[in-house]
């Protein structure tokens, strides 16, 4: 038996105050990744806290006299197979423990209840998914750590089912941690200009971006379609 009809996603029976709407918004500034850089806003942005490993040296070679090193992290260089994917592994951990206590604090104020009341009538229509998956979504745009920890959390506190689970993770698979990737990485490539001093990108950065986030929504809704000619097959 389903247990879709269970779940809490009817937005309007839903009581929240002031609190769980400033808690809510915080939360989506705080994964959403607007607040990162080297000012001082960025102590509430989740990647500037949440910081990087300290680097070690993993080679060193001299030439002509001068000896140059080569910095790496932690995991090393050459690893392979199941110990190199532990390491990989322990790399995640305080990424996910960070992101899954501020979820249970800004919980605790009421963010997901406020997210649930004002997202479902959008995100029901849109994806198939009920608000709640609100700060999921937001927090996959920056990490994909964050995204699957707090969608894992969502799923075992009951509060999507299996087919909503699927869709938010297909959401997140399309593009995983938008902002953060195309930022670090593709971001250089409208800096590149022809031998005409022309831009070789002819597109602009909030093109890109608009045109990757319609895509993760299509895409989802294209697994949507697929799931239900699959149930109904199936029944």
């Amino acid at each position: 038996m389903s247990n879709e009809s269970s779940l809490p996603d009817q937005p309007e029976k839903i009581k929240v105050g002031i609190g769980a709407y400033i808690s809510l918004i915080f939360a989506m500034v705080f994964f959403s990744g607007l607040l990162g850089g080297k000012e001082w806003w960025s102590v509430f942005d989740f990647t500037t806290l949440n910081g990087s490993f300290g680097k070690v040296v993993s080679n060193a070679t001299e030439v002509d006299g001068a000896l140059n090193v080569t910095k790496g992290t932690f995991r090393g260089t050459g690893g392979g197979g199941a110990m190199d994917g532990f390491l990989f592994a322990f790399g995640l951990i305080p990424s996910v423990m960070f992101a899954l206590g501020m979820i249970n604090v800004l919980e605790h104020y009421g963010a997901l209840n406020a997210a649930r009341k004002l997202l479902t009538p959008l995100l029901r229509p849109l994806l198939g998914i009920p608000g709640s998956t609100g700060l999921a979504i937001i927090g996959s745009l920056q990490s994909t750590d964050v995204g699957a920890s707090l969608t894992r959390s969502l799923a075992d506190e009951g509060q999507i089912n299996e087919k909503e689970k699927d869709l938010i993770t297909m959401f997140q698979f399309s593009a995983g941690a938008m902002i953060t990737n195309f930022f670090s990485s593709g971001a250089v490539l409208f800096t590149l200009m022809l031998a005409d001093g022309t831009p070789a990108v002819p597109a602009s950065i909030g093109l890109c971006i608009c045109v990757m986030f319609v895509m993760k929504i299509f895409g989802a809704n294209v697994f949507r379609l697929y799931l239900a000619l699959t149930s109904k097959k199936e029944a």
